[in-house]
């Protein structure tokens, strides 16, 4: 692996509820934005093939991994010779449990998945806490993936930094209502992390009541803004350069003075 610059992308969009192919056009139709700018990583949004507020159809509308999402994402994938991640309704072994999952999949395949460790509010009835905080190797960097309301949780992003991720992702369907935690917060987890970090978030409004914030955004470790989004459908495409992982490490050293022992002792 030889860090070095890449393009990334950022896909904001609203959805369809329940109509997953209409969905998965949508999400083409503005991955080729990206992909024409020649964005090698593309992150979409948390359950951008189903929309967010189908509760009452979570069990239906879940797939295995792989499946037809999925498989669609591999599709692309090795087509265009990219890395694609998002957030889907993922069925688990036990008849009638349901996961919040990220997958990245790149040009040879499945790399793997997240399940979304901290749930939001009835997130908790709709679905299982995931228990894992893996991370991925790609010839670029190394990338570790949270998912929406986990922006919130410096713990996530810090275990996967001191995993090794350069990169983390937050595939989102994050509330306007909580826009101003959104922008502090993913700026905080780049800063403190020293790691680049790509927030892809919803747009629209659901069922009359929830209406989700935008502001997709691209986050150099210094936590500056390189790019965010202003339009209910947009992509963000930025070029980052991994060594500035490295540079930033080095000028701000959180991660070498972290008192670790500290820590795990208190979180026993």
């Amino acid at each position: 692996m030889k860090l070095g610059k890449i393009k990334v992308a950022a896909v904001q969009m609203g959805c369809i509820l329940g109509d997953r192919e209409a969905n998965l056009r949508k999400a083409e139709t503005l991955m080729g934005e990206a992909i024409k700018a020649g964005a090698k990583l593309v992150v979409l949004p948390e359950l951008f093939n189903t929309g967010y507020r189908v509760e009452e159809r979570d069990v239906e509308l879940a797939e295995t991994i792989p499946g037809p999402t999925v498989e669609w994402m591999q599709v692309l994938a090795r087509r265009h010779n990219l890395y694609l991640v998002a957030a889907i309704l993922e069925h688990g072994l036990t008849k009638g449990i349901v996961y919040d999952t990220a997958v990245i999949v790149g040009p040879d395949g499945l790399l793997g998945t997240y399940r979304k460790t901290h749930l939001w509010d009835v997130e908790s009835i709709r679905f299982t806490k995931g228990e894992e905080f893996p991370v991925f190797q790609t010839e670029f960097g190394t990338i570790g993936l949270q998912i929406c309301y986990e922006v919130g949780f410096p713990e996530g992003a810090r275990v996967l930094t001191l995993k090794g991720a350069d990169i983390i992702l937050y595939p989102s369907a994050f509330g306007k209502a909580r826009e101003y935690a959104w922008k502090i917060a993913t700026r905080s987890r780049a800063l403190e992390n020293g790691a680049y970090v790509i927030a892809a978030n919803r747009t629209g409004t659901e069922k009359e009541v929830t209406e989700f914030g935008g502001g997709s955004c691209i986050v150099n470790p210094w936590g500056e803004v390189i790019d965010e989004a202003s339009q209910e459908d947009e992509v963000i495409v930025s070029e980052i350069d991994l060594q500035e992982v490295i540079d930033q490490r080095r000028r701000l050293p959180y991660l070498r003075d972290m008192n670790k022992s500290l820590f795990a002792k208190e979180y026993r």
